[in-house]
């Protein structure tokens, strides 16, 4: 009987890995499409740009790195490369057959706004903490709310939840009871 179930536990592991490494390869082609993608892009607007694709989190990360005039494929406050992103995003589920749930970075714009938004949910925690009042944050868009729900998360005795409908979707930080 233990080798019945020996037998079974190797079977479910070994299904378990092959699921895992079928979803690894699924985001390595999601990136190597949206890259290609995005290199015609480049092509076609005449723009220099190094592409980096990784996978972390389980998503396909796909970064644009290099010249001045990328700054103008951010837009203001990120909202060209947000349709950017769901561009591309669009482009690989054409290929795929499957939604993509892609994250876009150009001149490492991301990077920066995540650390501003970490900075933000901090003190606002921070704020609920002193004051006992709740703060209601500006409207952000989908990535900006999860990187300050997380920051909100890391400070004890707070919480944060989002309100209204998009595109004024907000985070609202609470004091816990």
């Amino acid at each position: 009987m233990s080798e019945t179930l020996q037998a079974a536990d190797a079977d479910q592991e070994t299904t378990e890995e092959r699921s895992s490494s079928n979803t690894e390869d699924l985001l390595v082609q999601e990136g190597d499409i949206a890259g290609d993608y995005l290199e015609q892009l480049l092509d076609v607007l005449d723009y220099d740009g190094d592409i980096d694709l990784d996978v972390e989190a389980g998503r396909a990360i796909v970064s644009i790195d290099g010249g001045e005039e990328l700054e103008k494929l951010v837009g203001p406050r990120g909202t060209v490369l947000e349709a950017l992103q769901e561009l591309t995003r669009l482009a690989v589920q054409q290929e795929t057959g499957v939604r993509s749930r892609l994250m876009l970075d150009i001149a490492r714009w991301r990077e920066g706004r995540r650390s501003e938004l970490r900075e933000l949910g901090r003190s606002a925690a921070e704020k609920v903490l002193s004051t006992g009042e709740k703060v209601r944050l500006q409207p952000m868009t989908p990535f900006e709310r999860k990187v300050v729900h997380d920051a909100v998360a890391a400070v004890k005795g707070t919480y944060s939840e989002s309100e209204g409908e998009e595109p004024q979707r907000r985070v609202v930080v609470f004091k816990e009871q």
